[in-house]
């Protein structure tokens, strides 16, 4: 017995299946373009930061200068030297007499002359120029000191070594120093106080 024989239907067209959005390819994904307007404005702003860090560095970096010394002391770089005495004698109750001193400066910044004293109760002190006056490197002045015995029995009749007590004055400090003026100011002055005070001493 013949007869047609039905087989399972088959479907028409490919049976393989397709992947229907396939994922991109890493490789094929492209940034978007800039204009070269763009191009150029990022690089000059690229650049610009690169000069600023650069110099930036460089200001940290740099070589530090030592800072300048400090100045010297008043009494280091100022000297006092006699010059000479006049005794004037004794006029009623004034007693008095002028010796002349010089003073300058060796170096640094300009001193201020406060002070001119002397250890004596009984002998008091005034200059010309009055007291403050600048004294300045290179430029000596000369002081005329008047000299007044107020109280005889208050001053030594040998003066030995006597000095002046100078209050010193600068950028750096102020002092009180002594100045020794040598042997010729203390003769002078022994004389003078002899002639100004006769008899009178203590």
């Amino acid at each position: 017995m013949s007869g047609s024989g039905v087989g399972p239907v088959e479907p028409e067209g490919d049976t393989h299946v397709r992947d229907t959005d396939p994922a991109p390819d890493a490789r094929h994904v492209f940034l978007p373009r800039w204009s070269p307007r763009r191009r150029r404005t990022a690089a000059g702003a690229f650049l610009a930061v690169a000069v600023l860090a650069g110099g930036t560095s460089l200001y940290l970096t740099r070589p530090r200068p030592e800072p300048p010394p400090d100045p010297p002391f008043p009494s280091q770089v100022t000297a006092f030297a006699y010059l000479d005495m006049q005794v004037r004698g004794s006029r009623g109750a004034a007693r008095t007499f002028e010796f002349t001193l010089q003073t300058f400066m060796e170096s640094g910044p300009p001193v201020t002359v406060l002070r001119i004293s002397q250890p004596y109760a009984g002998l008091t002190l005034t200059t010309v120029p009055a007291v403050p006056f600048g004294v300045k490197s290179g430029s000596p002045r000369k002081i005329t000191v008047t000299a007044e015995v107020t109280e005889c029995g208050k001053v030594p009749r040998n003066a030995g070594l006597p000095f002046l007590d100078v209050t010193l004055r600068n950028t750096r400090a102020k002092e009180v120093h002594s100045f020794i003026l040598g042997a010729r100011y203390a003769q002078d002055l022994s004389q003078a106080l002899q002639v100004a005070c006769s008899n009178g001493f203590r």
